[in-house]
């Protein structure tokens, strides 16, 4: 349905509930909230289409202004780069894989048209809150404003990086469809190219350089030979989507969580493992403090990546007389993963079961792959953030 369409039907509707309300059928105060509902719901459907996408700005439209946070705390706007002779802002993500495996193209964009008058923006439109634990199973990374800085400076992005995820006007504006998703705009700020960097996730694949090919027109003066193209990549995390994201966190609280007992075989075959996963096994007990804060830390990792390459195990050094207390420590907090505890007090016979280089003391986690190798050690809790990272870049993913 057109906007026009869908003005008229929303003015339609609500001179039909005010010739209601002549007549005694409705009331003032009702008459006030309906209309007011159909205008929200006709500026919803102006700013995204009646399937729930939105509205991709059309070629040769003016660009959209802007006041956005960017990551070297100061607001932008659009006039801040009026002196670009070609301007290209592109709607990326930290947590997206598509857009990952884009970062070093954009950088290498960046310094290869410098110098020609083109300046690259970065603009992140996802609402974190939108945002559900299983899409995170490539990154290490959310997208919220304080997770885009810790990505630019460990890239090292060399543009602008900005954050719209709170209120998404301006991304609601131009209508990225996807991430990453590029618009560039020629010295009269009108669009000339809108669509994918180019043609291949996979760099040593790409046949089309669709970006690129816009810019060298524009700056020789030619027109662009391809001015739209398809994208690929993770859909943007609309705030609509905040529902969706807690309905999952929700059945995730429900998940039933189990307790086996485990011997030293049974610890010596898990640690072989003979999966093609790569296995996060935590020690813990619920005499320790340090064990109990960080299981939280781990029931995110198993819930962010375990659609992937990835499980969670842990194993108990409580006495195996305690199986129903370690259950009921592992219940509340919501510990649905592969949970054992050991069938005796000999805890030298599970360090050596588990891993030789175990010291002993508690917590101690250890990340295994796929055939046994010991990838990541840690006694003591876990510095998450880097555990994360170890994760999500493990080349078996």
């Amino acid at each position: 349905m057109s906007c026009l369409l869908r003005f008229q039907s929303a003015r339609v509707m609500c001179h039909g509930l005010s010739r209601r309300k002549e007549h005694g059928l409705i009331k003032r105060s009702s008459l006030g909230v309906a209309c007011a509902v159909m205008s929200l719901i006709f500026a919803v459907s102006v700013a995204r289409g009646d399937d729930g996408l939105a509205n991709t700005l059309p070629i040769g439209t003016s660009a959209p202004d802007f006041i956005l946070p960017g990551i070297d705390g100061r607001n932008h706007s659009l006039q801040d780069y009026a002196d670009a002779r070609i301007l290209v802002i592109i709607f990326t993500a930290n947590h997206c894989k598509t857009a990952q495996a884009y970062e070093g193209r954009i950088i290498q964009l960046v310094k290869d048209y410098k110098d020609k008058g083109v300046t690259v923006v970065g603009i992140a439109p996802n609402d974190p809150q939108a945002l559900s634990l299983s899409e995170l199973v490539y990154s290490d990374l959310g997208d919220s404003f304080e997770e885009l800085k810790i990505r630019a400076q460990e890239r090292g992005f060399n543009f602008s990086y900005l954050y719209d995820g709170d209120s998404q006007k301006v991304s609601r504006a131009y209508g990225p469809v996807s991430t990453p998703h590029v618009f560039i705009f020629d010295q009269a700020r009108k669009l000339r190219y809108v669509g994918r960097i180019d043609d291949s996730e996979n760099i040593a694949a790409v046949t089309k350089h669709d970006a690129r090919n816009a810019l060298d027109a524009l700056l020789a003066g030619k027109p662009v030979p391809v001015e739209k193209t398809r994208t690929f990549g993770c859909s943007i995390k609309w705030s609509e989507k905040r529902a969706a994201a807690a309905r999952e966190l929700e059945a995730m609280e429900k998940e039933p969580v189990a307790l086996q007992t485990a011997g030293v075989l049974s610890i010596k075959a898990l640690v072989a493992n003979d999966t093609p996963k790569m296995l996060l096994i935590n020690v813990w007990a619920t005499w320790c403090g340090p064990c109990l804060a960080e299981l939280p830390e781990f029931v995110t990792m198993n819930r962010m990546y375990r659609n992937g390459n990835f499980e969670l195990v842990t194993i108990s050094a409580d006495a195996p007389e305690r199986k129903a207390n370690v259950l009921a420590h592992l219940q509340d907090r919501h510990v649905a993963a592969r949970n054992y505890i050991f069938d005796n007090k000999d805890m030298d016979a599970l360090a050596n079961a588990l891993d030789a280089e175990w010291p002993g003391g508690l917590p101690y986690t250890i990340l295994v792959a796929p055939g046994g190798k010991i990838i990541q050690r840690q006694m003591g809790q876990v510095d998450s953030m880097k555990l994360k990272k170890v994760i999500a870049l493990y080349p078996t993913r």
